[in-house]
């Protein structure tokens, strides 16, 4: 999940420097809701990946 976000980041990065103003939007939101749903899985398995019995 992180792998994408960071590959839609430099896509944003990369559309922005050549004038594409729509992709980079694109590519940056998309990048931002990829980014929060890691944050989310990443504290819900925090919580619940190790519990030792």
């Amino acid at each position: 999940m992180l792998r994408w976000t960071v590959i839609f980041v430099i896509l944003a990065i990369v559309a922005a420097v050549f004038g594409f103003g729509g992709v980079a939007e694109g590519a940056a939101s998309i990048a931002k809701v990829l980014f929060f749903i890691f944050l989310v899985l990443f504290v819900i398995t925090l919580f619940t990946g190790r519990k030792k019995i």
